[in-house]
């Protein structure tokens, strides 16, 4: 969805760039952290787990992304993903061996509890 002038413009606009069906959870007594990671050339993430859901958003670069059970997938600056609550998610990395990837993680989670679970 669009409002506004065409690209380009200086009138307000907004672009839709995401949409996410989300789990079945009342947000009653969660909170959300934002997490701005960077992932240098080389360097991997541990195998780990998310107790609540994550949406993530590279800010830079490429982002290589691997999920248990499902294909890796290379996202750019621009594109978002999502992490089911509980889902393994297998060690990611720069999908660049020269470049960072800087992905903002936003990790909904209940107050108090820790939002990752190292594997």
């Amino acid at each position: 969805m669009v409002f506004g002038a065409a690209e380009g413009s200086t009138e307000f606009a907004i672009k839709t760039i995401y949409q996410q069906d989300l789990p079945p959870v009342s947000l009653d007594r969660w909170q959300v952290t934002a997490l701005e990671l960077t992932y240098p050339p080389g360097l991997v993430s541990p195998k780990h787990l998310h107790p609540g859901f994550v949406l993530g958003y590279v800010l830079e670069g490429e982002f290589r992304l691997c999920m248990e059970g499902e294909p890796a997938v290379a996202l750019s600056s621009g594109e978002m993903f999502y992490e089911a609550p509980g889902k393994i998610h297998m060690p990611s990395r720069s999908a660049s061996g020269t470049s960072p990837a800087r992905p903002l993680a936003l990790a909904f989670g209940e107050k108090g509890k820790e939002i990752i679970k190292l594997l």
